[in-house]
């Protein structure tokens, strides 16, 4: 088989150097690259670089080889086009359809699935005309992803540092795989949750679960790369920021509730995949709980936690928003699936059965999707974004 086509264009940011990396997971993974720098990224990696790495020729003119005409033949024949950085100046030019040199014109020639990965100073992303060139392009049918935060150049510290090149690829993996140019959940907004809940009973120690938020994860990563904006909130998870998500980090239960309330007035679609506890401590130990000889321990008092699925489906917080929640299972798994997708009132229950060697911690899962409406969707074993692209098909037909 022909190895899937990427054209990645490198636009002068400082950032430069990391697309280095970017360029060998495509290349690692089986993917034939060919990188068309502007002049100006060329200031911070040459040509040579780029050349050795993909092992195909680069260029930034029109000009080269007039004959194969690679200004028009190399957007006609990519898969995928991923620029990164993407630079304020490079997305100004792409939405307004600007072509001066070879990367604006592969761009206006691609007709495959264009990812820009934003990289720029907090004042330049936050400008109104840079906003509105984001916006032009998602419109088009771009994914745009989203800065990071963190040390941009001098002492600079905020939103705008190129997303980790791994959290790109990623992203660019889930676009080809689903070999389609238009993202259908663009210009929709969607919260998920993710990882487990700790509930503290003194300054060492807490009550929690095996959640590793991998699951939650996909489900965020996968959004994104289908032109959503994505707010993720995450309990204690100590996995890295996908790529152009929203990042909220939670510990407990109320203030996972507290972040979701925040955060699902404007959402299209809320996915609570957070391993949530149902119980907390009555009272909080101000000193490490310490044993005592010839005494039994004093008994820990349990409380309720809020039901925040139940509450944010039967208090939707806007017209069509469709909930979707989780149900962790151990026995009678559907039947008791059945039961919670009626009491929570949520529009889909992702039901799984878990154990200790079962999905908590692993690469893969395998559910099945119970509806409202009656229906069930199997998703067999297989890695979590499979399950990810299942639940966003279903969502993404609820939202019309």
């Amino acid at each position: 088989m022909d190895k899937p086509k990427v054209v990645l264009g490198v636009s002068g940011g400082i950032a430069a150097y990391k697309a280095c990396e970017l360029l060998r997971r495509l290349s690692e993974s089986g993917h034939d690259v060919r990188v068309v720098p502007t002049a100006s990224a060329l200031h911070f990696v040459g040509a040579a670089t780029w050349s050795a790495l993909s092992g195909n020729p680069v260029s930034t003119e029109v000009w080269d080889d007039v004959h194969e005409v690679p200004h028009v033949r190399i957007g006609q024949h990519a898969d995928l086009v991923v620029v990164a950085p993407a630079t304020a100046d490079i997305l100004a030019k792409a939405a307004h359809g600007l072509a001066d040199d070879l990367l604006t014109n592969t761009l206006l020639t691609a007709r495959c699935p264009v990812v820009f990965a934003s990289a720029m100073h907090t004042e330049m992303w936050e400008h109104p005309a840079t906003q509105e060139n984001v916006a032009t392009l998602r419109r088009r049918g771009a994914v745009v992803i989203e800065p990071a935060v963190g040390r941009l150049t001098g002492v600079d510290t905020g939103k705008g540092r190129l997303p980790d090149p791994t959290e790109i690829y990623a992203i660019c993996r889930r676009v080809l795989s689903r070999g389609v140019t238009e993202p259908d959940l663009k210009g929709r907004h969607v919260v998920v949750s993710a990882g487990g809940t700790r509930e503290p009973l003194d300054p060492v120690r807490f009550l929690g679960n095996r959640s590793s938020g991998k699951q939650g994860y996909a489900l965020a990563r996968t959004a994104a790369a289908r032109g959503a904006r994505v707010t993720l909130i995450a309990a204690n998870t100590g996995l890295p920021d996908p790529a152009g998500v929203d990042v909220v980090q939670v510990g407990t239960a109320v203030q996972l509730r507290e972040a979701v309330l925040k955060a699902t007035p404007d959402a299209d679609a809320v996915v609570m995949a957070a391993a949530v506890a149902d119980f907390r401590p009555e009272t909080y130990a101000a000193g490490k709980i310490k044993k005592k000889d010839g005494q039994d321990p004093d008994p820990i008092v349990l409380v309720r936690n809020p039901d925040i699925l139940a509450e944010i489906s039967t208090e939707r917080a806007r017209p069509g928003q469709v909930i979707v929640g989780f149900a962790a299972e151990t026995d009678d798994v559907l039947a008791n699936g059945r039961t919670k997708l009626e009491r929570k009132g949520c529009d889909l229950l992702v039901v799984n059965e878990v154990g200790e060697r079962k999905t908590f911690g692993s690469e893969e899962n395998e559910a099945v999707i119970l509806g409202a409406d009656g229906s069930e969707t199997p998703a067999h074993r297989g890695p979590k974004e499979h399950l990810a692209e299942t639940v966003w098909d279903l969502v993404a037909e609820r939202l019309g």
